[in-house]
């Protein structure tokens, strides 16, 4: 009776003492805190703390936390069931797409998760700089560039040629159009890449001719001979030209015989038949010249320019008769004027 009384006395002695023992074991424990990883901005920190829960630690250590920051566990997490702990706080960006700027913030830092944390998509050829797998530190410029190419189709003007055929039938210095020149149609389809909305690059993949030109012909006299009482009479150029007739009446001259100059010429040569009057920008005085009648009547013929009058401007020409009834006659009418070699 004795020894089993004995027996349950030692047992109990054994549980008080393992009781004490867990007891102190555990006020150790929890006199030791919780040791805490946290990783602040890519920054690791080693913490003990006695916090319960996380926004306890947080606030305890006077961690900065700006509004919208990343925290990997829950605020009123248990600390002794989350021990290690990141914490991202927003940081400040700049997006330029072609020169658009737009500020932004994000709690990453790498260019692509950046673009994904804002809704920022690249589609097709759209690239970045930095490059989408780039780190970049907070306040940098990540450079957007939208790529896109296009089909185009233009239309252009193919100028029509002139070409010059020379034309034996035709006096010198005579040129005529005989074949009216038509511009062309070419049309080019082409493909456009434009970065940014700005063309940088076009390729033309096929051109076809829509309408093919007409060239111009225009035929140029070569003929540089008239025929005459003389024979043939070589000349430079010719011209038509406006003709008047004058003698030497007051009418014409505005002078009576025995003024001063009655009778004379601006040349100072006296006036006689086969004398014309020019204006000298357009044939120069003491120029041989044939008159040929455009309206088949008879030529007046050879003659010289040595006067000139007030009216004469221009392609006008003014031819002396000795008869005031000629002059009547011939009243004014279209020559043609060969200017002689």
């Amino acid at each position: 009776m004795e020894s089993s009384m004995i027996k349950k006395a030692r047992k109990f002695r054994a549980l008080m003492i393992l009781a004490i023992s867990v007891t102190i074991s555990l006020g150790v424990f929890s006199y030791q805190g919780n040791e805490v990883t946290l990783d602040l901005d890519g920054k690791i920190i080693e913490k003990v703390s006695y916090a319960k829960t996380v926004e306890d630690f947080i606030e305890s250590e006077s961690i900065p936390i700006r509004d919208g920051a990343y925290i990997s566990v829950p605020l009123d997490a248990k600390l002794r069931d989350n021990k290690e702990i990141t914490i991202k706080n927003p940081k400040h960006y700049i997006i330029d797409e072609g020169g658009m700027l737009a500020d932004i913030t994000s709690t990453h830092t790498n260019v692509g998760d950046v673009l994904k944390d804002i809704g920022v998509r690249l589609e097709g050829e759209d690239y970045t700089y930095p490059e989408l797998s780039s780190e970049v530190q907070p306040n940098s410029t990540i450079e957007l560039y939208r790529v896109r190419e296009v089909e185009d189709v233009e239309d252009t003007i193919i100028p029509f040629e002139k070409h010059v055929e020379k034309n034996n039938k035709l006096d010198v210095g005579v040129t005529q159009i005989v074949q009216e020149g038509k511009d062309g149609l070419k049309r080019s389809y082409i493909k456009k890449k434009y970065i940014n909305n700005v063309l940088t690059a076009s390729v033309i993949l096929k051109d076809e001719i829509i309408t093919e030109p007409i060239p111009q012909i225009t035929q140029k006299g070569s003929k540089d001979f008239i025929v005459t009482s003389r024979g043939n009479t070589r000349y430079r150029n010719a011209m038509v030209m406006t003709a008047t007739a004058y003698d030497l009446s007051f009418e014409s001259t505005g002078k009576n015989q025995g003024d001063r100059y009655y009778g004379l010429t601006a040349s100072g040569t006296k006036v006689r038949p086969g004398v014309v009057a020019v204006d000298p920008r357009i044939i120069p005085l003491g120029t041989r010249l044939y008159v040929q009648s455009l309206d088949k009547t008879k030529d007046y013929g050879f003659a010289i320019a040595e006067d000139t009058g007030g009216a004469i401007k221009g392609k006008k020409i003014d031819l002396f008769f000795e008869s005031s009834n000629d002059v009547y006659n011939f009243g004014r009418r279209k020559v043609k004027v060969y200017i002689l070699n």
